[in-house]
Formats: structure tokens, sequence, C-alpha cells
């Protein structure tokens, strides 16, 4: 079920997942097929996000691990120095795909969002 139907005051989480990276439309397909959406209240300083999301990319290319969408996220986050970020995720209801999102300090744009999967048929079957 969407977020929305939970909590009347978050935004459409799957209308804002347009074409900010490659991973958002597997991430609204996800959500679509009943993925739990949650985003976080708090603001994270935009050093921690960034830091965190470039060192999961590092990892995941070193070791071969199939993501979507988060090279797009790195490169994204980057232009938003010295900002507070919110962050969010979308986990799957097969649990064979998670998402990272990433928003603006209001939580209204989403900025960003990057896509984690145990393996690269998984990956492929949410890019159909």
């Amino acid at each position: 079920m969407a977020i929305e139907d939970e909590h009347p005051s978050q935004p459409d989480i799957a209308a804002m997942l347009t074409d900010q990276t490659s991973a958002c439309k597997a991430a609204r397909a996800a959500i679509i097929a009943g993925g739990a959406v949650e985003v976080w209240d708090r603001l994270v300083p935009h050093w921690m996000v960034n830091g965190i999301a470039a060192t999961r990319l590092r990892w995941s290319l070193k070791r071969g691990l199939p993501t979507l969408g988060l090279d797009e996220s790195v490169e994204i986050l980057a232009r938003h120095r010295s900002e507070h970020l919110r962050t969010g995720t979308i986990t799957a209801a097969d649990r064979l795909s998670f998402f990272t999102l990433y928003f603006d300090a209001t939580g209204t744009e989403l900025l960003a969002c990057s896509g984690s999967f145990p393996s690269h048929e998984a990956l492929v079957q949410a890019q159909r």
C-alpha cells in the first residue's frame, strides 16, 4: 500500500518518481505492487547522505553488486552541497529489491532514487 493511504499528509511518492534517475520506474512499480514506503522526518546533513551513497557505490562496484541509479544519485546529490536532506526507502513486496529515496529538506521534492538488488536476475526483473 502506498504511503499516502497510511499518512494523508505525506506526498504521493509514486507520483514523485518521474525521471530523476534510471531507478525511478522500477521504484514506482515496486510501490504499485505493494511495496512498503518509509520517509523519515529528520533532516540529515548533505555530507552524510552523499558520503553514504558514494561509499555504497564504490562498495557495489568493487564487489559487482547490481544497483540501479546509484551512480546518477551520487552525481545529483553532489549538486546539493551545504543543504540538509531527507531520505526514505521502498522495500518491494517480494523483498527482491530495495530503493533509497533522496528528498530536499522540505520533503516535497524528490531529488534522486537508487535501487539495490540481491542478484543480476532481480535487477533485470525490476527493469521490466
